[in-house]
């Protein structure tokens, strides 16, 4: 086993590495930009290295840097997390070149699956069901053209990157010019390529991702799917695992096609293969994502694995020691993406100091976060808080569980989506599974702040800002008894808080 990893990536999956390290007796290394002096990964690792400025393409983008890093600590391998350097086909190769194992797919895998043509055209030879559009990149005149043949609404995808850049939905023939144009640009901005490609949207489609698991001896597995078709934006807020809506006959048939595609390209360690599903079950290969994923706990809670520790076992050589048929679901688990941000502002975020931040805790109840209090927010990166997790034997009870902790999440300074989340999970449709990735669209009225019904929580936030409340909210600068729901509720009402 590796007996010094370095973590190339910053926040809450830094954290969650060097946690499964510790576990795991390695020893870490931790790289940080001047934003993140004070971070917690840094606290935590047993080296942390300074790459640079708080701009990504000056410190954690540096794939030079990261490999002097490791060479100077002498760590062995790096896990690179999700996101920066990721899924960069030429960071994984230079890591091969200089003698440094990447704890991720080879670098072929990588480029493959990362350009969304070449892996439309894998998923077509595995005979892996796609939705109707063109072949591969297209020219305007030629996109006009498929669009008519396959009928509106379309739509027009960046081939060389996701997450929502370059994508623009079509509902007419009149709006697909400039739509096509917007498109172009925003791919080329975003990834210094304006290729796109085209085809048919799925009407109220849900988002059903599939996780795989592959060893260096030719085993792939999967673990089963998770459910995220709440998002915000093209990206995802909550997940869940498994779907509320699927059969198992679904369940099995996206699991063998999943596994079929990972096989094609020789696949290993961890990666999601994602899909799109209509109302009637029939889904769609969307792209996969050769790295780990942000809502990877709720398939650890499932499932009993640790994703984190098997991506390193499988860097390390070892043989995947279980088989498909011995996997099994066990109960249900939800995810909450708890973001400093204002949803009533269409999720702009809040940057800013953290006066105060207390996750909830007990039976059942995961939080993945690297905040504290006094930490600050900036503005240089995702202003993702936490990942809240609830387990339980339904998911009616995962989801009960759920609200109940974001009712006692506390945090102050900044502006939380929290109140928008509690909303979701007392929403109607979404207990019943009833949901598609424009749900969020569809009820505009889960953004707007309602009354506030935590009380227990907001009392206990007015008693911990109690040296910050003044004039009639409290006595020699204290909150105290009757004053306390009062100040709690001027605070939210002033925006001190959403919790």
């Amino acid at each position: 086993m590796f007996k010094k990893i370095l973590i190339a990536n910053r926040g809450e999956i830094a954290v969650r590495i060097i946690r499964a390290c510790k576990e795991l007796e390695i020893k870490t290394v931790a790289v940080y930009s001047d934003a993140d002096r004070n971070a917690m990964h840094v606290m935590l690792a047993d080296e942390a290295y300074h790459i640079g400025p708080p701009k990504p393409a000056e410190s954690y983008l540096l794939k030079e840097k990261i490999i002097e890093v490791a060479k100077k600590s002498g760590a062995e391998a790096i896990h690179p997390g999700f996101g920066f350097l990721s899924e960069n086909d030429s960071f994984a190769e230079l890591c091969e070149k200089e003698g440094v194992v990447f704890i991720g797919p080879s670098a072929e895998a990588i480029r493959l699956m990362g350009d969304k043509i070449t892996a439309r055209k894998i998923a077509m030879k595995a005979k892996v069901p796609l939705v109707p559009g063109s072949d591969g990149a297209v020219t305007d005149v030629e996109a006009s053209r498929v669009a008519e043949e396959i009928g509106y609404p379309v739509m027009i995808k960046a081939s060389a990157g996701g997450g929502g850049k370059g994508m623009r939905l079509v509902n007419s023939e009149d709006e697909f010019e400039a739509a096509l144009r917007m498109a172009r640009s925003e791919a080329s901005s975003s990834f210094g390529d304006d290729s796109v490609f085209v085809e048919r949207f799925v009407q109220k489609p849900r988002h059903i991702e599939i996780q795989i698991l592959g060893d260096k001896h030719g085993n792939v597995l999967h673990l089963f799917e998770r459910e995220c078709s709440i998002q915000r934006r093209h990206q995802k807020v909550i997940e869940e695992a498994p779907s509320g809506f699927i059969s198992s006959k679904t369940r099995k048939k996206m699991g063998d096609v999943a596994v079929n595609i990972a096989k094609a390209v020789n696949y290993y360690g961890a990666g999601t293969v994602e899909f799109i599903m209509d109302q009637e079950e029939n889904f769609f290969f969307l792209e996969m994502n050769t790295r780990i994923q942000v809502e990877h706990p709720v398939t650890e809670m499932i499932t009993g694995l640790d994703i984190v520790k098997w991506m390193i076992r499988i860097a390390d050589g070892e043989k995947l020691p279980f088989k498909q048929s011995s996997l099994k679901i066990k109960g249900h688990a939800v995810e909450c993406r708890v973001y400093a941000e204002d949803p009533t502002m269409n999720f702009l975020p809040s940057p800013g100091t953290l006066q105060y931040i207390k996750a909830p805790a007990g039976p059942g109840i995961r939080d993945d976060s690297s905040m504290y209090s006094g930490y600050e927010i900036t503005s240089y990166y995702d202003p993702m808080l936490s990942k809240l997790i609830t387990w339980a034997d339904t998911r009616e009870e995962a989801i009960k569980k759920m609200k109940s902790a974001l009712l006692e999440y506390i945090v102050l300074g900044v502006r939380t989506n929290i109140g928008f989340l509690i909303r979701v999970m007392d929403d109607e449709e979404f207990k019943k599974a009833e949901i598609d990735t424009g749900f969020i669209e569809r009820h505009p009225e889960l953004l707007n702040p309602q009354d506030i019904d935590n009380e227990p929580a907001l009392i206990a936030a007015a008693m911990i800002m109690n040296n910050t409340i003044s004039g009639d909210e409290s006595v020699n600068g204290k909150a105290t008894g009757s004053n306390w729901k009062l100040a709690a509720r001027k605070m939210a009402l002033r925006g001190s808080n959403e919790i």
